[in-house]
């Protein structure tokens, strides 16, 4: 049971979903099916659990699962089938993203139908299509459509705790130890403040602005309130903050990254720690952003996305290559030149990822 307190039962985009009640029935569900998972999940005839990593990942594909489940029959169920788990299947084989990834999905779903059929007497599954997983000894550095899409879900579950008014006084206890502990103060001057504090929108904004705009690590650790400009969906970057000082840039943002900035530089306002400094985002400890505190965050985000890291060289740029990779493909050459504020379009080919069945196909469109 200590291992299960480690696994978040209810992540935010599914507790969204949820009405009390319903909450309640899913986090008996997950709760019960979770732990099974740890104790049993590999060999149920032999009590071999499952690793708590395994059952952290697999979770998150399970929560994926139910919240498409309920889209699909617009409603909360509980009553998932082999049929729910096929069509899921189906809907993944139509994505962009890796085998492996995809492969992973497959391999969490199986867990639940497994735990089903074994403690619950539900039927069994066998999946009409498999994934191959060998894209995963393939490193990459760059992130693929999907996985930008899960990092900016995973950056506003990143570090989030429940709601103050939806917890019990023995939860909402539980929970003052933990924010003591995460903000270094007393147990008895935690306030609901602070749960504001730990849902707030640093990470969030930190990891949509750089999704959008490619940011470097040095450009984090000198990015500046000034930067933003939320009225018009850009950042405005002045020669002399420029990584490489060639000339002011002015860089789009997508209009939910602008929204974000904006509350993130409301929220900052009331941080003591920024009184007397001009950086946009600092450390827990006042510090600014360096490569391996961004790294660290990043790790964390795949990890709360389920991303798997451990066959790929992953670092604060792959944000910025996959912005390149895009832009290139959705846009031109010249249009990804400026987003990166490249000096010269040599710098921006290094980016350009572009799969070379993709540039066949254009040398065959253009004659």
């Amino acid at each position: 049971m200590s291992d299960l307190n480690e696994v978040t039962l209810v992540l935010s985009p599914t507790e969204r979903y949820l009405n009390p009640r319903q909450l309640q029935d899913y986090r008996a569900e997950r709760e019960a099916c979770l732990r099974w998972l740890l104790t049993s999940g590999k060999d149920p005839e032999r009590h071999d659990g499952y690793a708590l990593s395994t059952v952290k990942t697999r979770s998150r594909r399970m929560g994926q699962f139910y919240r498409w489940v309920w889209d699909r029959e617009n409603g909360y169920t509980l009553n998932v089938t082999p049929d729910h788990a096929d069509a899921w299947m189906n809907y993944l084989a139509q994505q962009d993203g890796s085998g492996a990834h995809k492969s992973n999905c497959q391999k969490a779903i199986r867990s639940l139908f497994k735990w089903r059929h074994h403690e619950r007497g539900g039927a069994e599954w066998e999946p009409s299509i498999t994934f191959s997983d060998s894209s995963a000894s393939q490193p990459r550095d760059y992130l693929t459509r999907e996985e930008r899409t899960q990092i900016r879900e995973a950056a506003l579950e990143y570090g989030s705790i429940p709601s103050y008014s939806n917890l019990s006084p023995a939860e909402r206890d539980r929970w003052r130890t933990h924010l003591a502990q995460r903000f270094e103060k007393p147990k008895d001057e935690v306030v609901p403040a602070d749960w504001e504090r730990a849902n707030g929108w640093k990470i969030p904004s930190i990891v949509w602005a750089s999704l959008d705009a490619g940011l470097r690590p040095v450009e984090i650790e000198r990015a500046r309130p000034s930067w933003v400009d939320a009225d018009n969906c850009v950042l405005r970057i002045p020669m002399e903050d420029s990584a490489k000082s060639y000339e002011n840039w002015t860089v789009g943002l997508k209009e939910r990254t602008a929204t974000m900035l904006e509350q993130w530089l409301e929220e900052r306002k009331a941080y003591p720690m920024y009184d007397d400094r001009d950086e946009l985002w600092l450390t827990r400890e006042g510090n600014t952003y360096g490569s391996g505190a961004l790294k660290h965050v990043l790790m964390r985000l795949c990890d709360i996305a389920g991303i798997e890291t451990e066959t790929r060289r992953l670092s604060w740029y792959a944000l910025r290559h996959s912005v390149g990779t895009y832009m290139v493909r959705e846009e031109d050459l010249a249009a990804a030149q400026s987003q990166l504020r490249h000096k010269s379009p040599r710098t921006t080919m290094r980016y350009d990822q572009t799969p070379v069945e993709d540039r066949q196909d254009a040398l065959d469109r253009m004659g």
